[in-house]
């Protein structure tokens, strides 16, 4: 299906299409007067003409009256035999589009299925799902005399939803879940802050918002996030299609759409002052220092970033010899194996200071002259959600590659000895423990990982997610499983999600 939409639904647009359409929301999908709802329950007893099975994800043809199942491929054969290329699926009311092989988005189906489920939940005593929410005057009394916010109990599981599978879009589902977890983000969707001033229907933001309300809705059945794919392909066009794609990379676009859709980018013109959500949550500042080797002169630039890219060893490129923690000490709160590699590893060799060469001298600014230098990287500004990407695909000329090599991580981060404050503290890029080991704004807690399982060629995303203190979850795009903590820290960890502790709250 290309990012414009499928144009097999053409078809079927003839004669009575809306008006057949519409009955088979109402009895079929969702059931709203008495006559529905009866037709409804004979709905939910209905069968699969070739194999007399009710479960197995039963669709119904849209062309005449048949139902089969999808799992075992029989609503298949039929629409093959009779070339009837559209079918609903009756527990979610998605339409596949059997030449395209996918679930479908048209703007004027979607209309009539949210108008029919409309007036389903208004028949009902539902009323609408999601609309902005006022007070009465019954609330405010009562928030009045209950000031304090809800705690969420051990055993409680809303915001937990799985995401149906697309075709290829476990990169995406896992950082769907990352996103929807993290609790600044959460916080600003569900308080209804976002105002789209957008003329289009093409708002990311929106998207988002909306995708927020579906977790947090109470609902457990798997969502299926069909608008979401066909936006992110209109707007990131490098990753449209059914191809495996990398889940980072689809972090950034993502990140990238949302900075640009965010106030209909009025204030995305200039990225160093941006103000939006997406720029206060994931935006830091990085500094660069280049060192002449002559006479000490120093250039600094800070840039902003929103991930960190971190080599391993067992790439092309030299790992720096790791230095304290290879005896069994613990540095960071990671306890070492014997020639295991740690998080903090990776970051003491990001923040060394590396000679560039003769290749690649630059003039100074103090000599006039082109001289060797060296140059450092540090934290100038931190995130509030710092996200480390392991660099595991190799891609080169001659070698492409995944490495497996296993880097352990922390549930808790200082990030204090890698700031530009802290330089000093580090001498040729051997570390000391930074005097600053009090400073609470340097401190992350893990709340989301990203694994990546197989190979280069083919493989599969998955992620766990911290739904509150100490209880993980995993998320294999529609199936969620409670994890331990020992299962999120054995994992080979892909993407790492960290937020500043002193900013959460239970």
């Amino acid at each position: 299906m290309s990012p414009a939409g499928c144009s097999h639904v053409n078809g079927y647009k003839v004669d009575n299409w809306k008006q057949n359409l519409r009955v088979i929301y109402q009895c079929f999908v969702w059931s709203g007067t008495a006559e529905t709802r009866r037709l409804c329950s004979v709905a939910k007893s209905c069968i699969c003409h070739m194999c007399g099975a009710h479960l197995n994800r039963l669709h119904s043809c849209l062309y005449c009256v048949f139902f089969g199942c999808f799992t075992k491929k029989h609503i298949h054969e039929h629409a093959k035999n009779k070339r009837h290329n559209l079918a609903i699926d009756l527990l979610y009311g998605g339409i596949y589009c059997f030449v395209c092989q996918d679930y479908i988005y048209d703007k004027d189906m979607e209309q009539i299925a949210k108008e029919e489920q409309r007036k389903a939940w208004k028949l009902q005593g539902i009323g609408e799902k999601y609309t902005t929410w006022e007070p009465t005057k019954r609330e405010l009394e009562l928030l009045r005399h209950n000031p304090k916010r809800r705690k969420i109990t051990t055993n409680c599981t809303i915001g937990l939803r799985g995401l149906i599978n697309l075709g290829n879009t476990c990169f995406m589902n896992c950082i769907v879940q990352a996103l929807t977890h993290t609790p600044l983000l959460r916080d600003f969707f569900l308080s209804d802050r976002h105002k789209c001033e957008m003329q289009s229907n093409s708002c990311l933001v929106c998207e988002m918002s909306q995708l927020f309300q579906e977790f947090y809705s109470g609902h457990r059945s798997p969502h299926i996030p069909f608008r979401l794919l066909h936006l992110v392909w209109t707007h990131a066009r490098h990753l449209a299609g059914y191809e495996q794609q990398d889940a980072h990379e689809f972090l950034i676009a993502a990140l990238d759409v949302l900075h640009r859709h965010y106030d209909n980018g009025k204030k995305a013109n200039n990225p160093n002052h941006c103000n939006c959500i997406i720029d206060q949550i994931f935006t830091g500042g990085l500094q660069s220092d280049v060192t002449c080797q002559v006479c000490h002169g120093v250039s600094t630039t800070i840039d902003p970033f929103w991930d960190i890219s971190l080599d391993l060893p067992g790439s092309s490129t030299p790992f720096w010899p790791l230095s304290p923690g290879g005896d069994g000490s613990t540095v960071n709160g990671e306890s070492h194996l014997s020639g295991s590699t740690t998080l903090t590893d990776c970051l003491r060799r990001f923040t060394r200071p590396e000679h560039l060469g003769s290749s690649a001298k630059i003039k100074c600014g103090g000599c006039h002259s082109y001289q060797e230098s060296t140059k450092q990287l540090t934290m100038k500004k931190l995130p509030i959600v710092a996200c480390f990407h392991l660099k595991r695909f190799e891609h080169s000329a001659k070698l492409r590659r995944k490495i497996t090599t296993y880097v352990s991580f922390p549930l808790e981060l200082d990030m204090t000895p890698f700031m530009a404050s802290s330089k000093e503290s580090r001498m040729n890029g051997q570390y000391q423990q930074s005097v600053d080991v009090l400073n609470n704004d340097n401190k992350y807690s893990l709340f989301a990982v990203v694994n990546h399982q197989g190979t280069l060629e083919s493989g599969h995303y998955t992620s766990f997610i911290r739904q509150h203190k100490d209880q993980w979850f995993k998320c294999d795009d529609a199936i969620i499983t409670k994890a331990s903590i020992k299962d999120v820290l054995d994992s080979e960890g892909y993407l790492l999600f960290y937020h500043k502790q002193f900013l959460e709250y239970e």
